[in-house]
């Protein structure tokens, strides 16, 4: 096969290529990049393979960065881009099932294929379109098949995360995992836990946020794979619901977690924030996805949420649990929520007319913890419309609420 129309992004790479070539070496676009193109799928990074070692590689272009330079990985800075180059290798000795004890430099493309995960990936391009094909990769993208490269037991002995990466791929391109390769997954699912959570957990999102997530799901459940995910090993029937609904597509890491932290039917505060602190998530998601439940809860309930809900969790956090209602049946027009959220006479406490220094001035408190629950009893007063957001207005509340503590 000779792809005639190449990406722009293969047109801007070809000259580091060429470089390569004069020198007397062979250089390849490979893997996922390759993948994509055949597929007519948009190219997210060019990667290119080549039978130059490293520092062959750092002699021909005056500015490149060792990225990985163990494993025969440089990146290359040219034009303003950054291509990462990595030389032909075998791999050998995966005590850990994540890394290779020994990384061979060899010459042979063939050998640095043959060490990839699955045949779709294993595909190798020239500067000028044609595409190398060893393993019948060509043959399984239009079959639409996953199948590992070789014998899928050692592809998985050798990185036990490529076995998340086959449902994750299962998902995002709407394939089927061939046979054995579904059995090998079934037979060593327990090696997962030997992967970093933070490996799993972006090969999990990803898979969730897929064309046909319901795909990969169906295959995580088959082969038992869900059991070796932090807090998943009893998940089984809120995995089993996310299979059973609708058609669905879930289009933010947010809702993904939103989605999940609901199906787990423990929504609360604290559990939620379980939930994302044994996947590793950063705190900034987990105050997002715990607002977003909390509003998730509200629609369920009433169907809207109240002024001071919609104050306290934010659009943000608002419009991930709509997406996620509406995929469970009871979300509302989004218009709807962004014209209430809209209409708040303020969106955050810093724009209350008053602050603690005014309230200071006119003594109506001393410094303390009365001094708080004041400046938030007029940010309430504000929020649910009890009072307007002026100065004159607010300071004659808070001396009001002031007095009636005192009293």
């Amino acid at each position: 096969m000779i792809l005639t129309q190449l990406p722009a992004e293969f047109q801007a790479a070809k000259p580091v290529l060429d470089t390569i070539e004069a020198a007397g070496y062979e250089a390849y676009f490979v893997g996922g990049c390759v993948r994509d193109t055949i597929l007519g799928k948009p190219l997210h990074d060019v990667d290119i393979a080549t039978s130059a070692f490293p520092a062959e590689v750092k002699g021909l272009f005056k500015r490149t960065v060792d990225t990985g330079i163990e494993h025969g990985t440089v990146m290359i800075l040219d034009h303003g881009n950054g291509y990462e180059t990595t030389t032909f290798r075998t791999e050998s000795g995966y005590q850990d099932f994540r890394r290779p004890d020994t990384v061979t430099f060899v010459r042979s493309l063939k050998e640095d294929l043959k060490r990839r995960d699955f045949t779709i990936n294993a595909l190798a391009m020239k500067p000028n379109g044609e595409v190398i094909d060893l393993f019948d990769g060509l043959a399984d993208l239009k079959a639409g098949v996953l199948r590992a490269v070789g014998v899928a037991e050692d592809r998985f002995h050798e990185d036990a995360l490529r076995m998340m990466r086959a449902v994750r791929f299962a998902s995002q391109l709407d394939f089927d995992i061939e046979p054995a390769t579904l059995q090998a997954i079934t037979d060593n699912a327990a090696l997962l836990s030997k992967i970093a959570v933070e490996r799993t957990r972006v090969e999990w999102e990803k898979l969730l946020t897929g064309q046909k997530p319901v795909r990969g799901l169906q295959a995580l459940l088959a082969t038992e794979l869900y059991r070796y995910m932090p807090l998943m090993a009893d998940q089984k029937p809120a995995l089993e619901q996310l299979v059973a609904l609708p058609a669905w597509q879930l289009p933010t890491v947010e809702s993904v977690w939103t989605l999940l932290a609901w199906l787990r039917q423990a929504p609360q505060p604290a559990n939620v924030r379980q939930l994302l602190k044994a996947w590793k998530t950063s705190n900034e998601l987990i105050d997002h996805v715990t607002a977003a439940v909390r509003a998730l809860s509200a629609l369920k309930c009433a169907g809207q949420l109240t002024s001071r809900e919609c104050f306290d969790v934010g659009l943000a956090a608002l419009t991930t649990a709509n997406q996620v209602a509406t995929i469970l049946g009871f979300g509302q027009p989004q218009s709807h929520l962004d014209a209430a959220y809209a209409a708040l006479p303020i969106h955050n406490k810093h724009e209350l007319a008053i602050n603690g220094g005014d309230l200071l001035k006119r003594q109506l408190v001393t410094p303390g913890p009365a001094m708080g629950r004041v400046l938030a009893a007029c940010l309430d007063a504000v929020i649910t419309g009890k009072v307007k957001n002026e100065s004159t207005l607010l300071l004659d509340f808070a001396r009001m609420v002031a007095d009636s503590k005192n009293n």
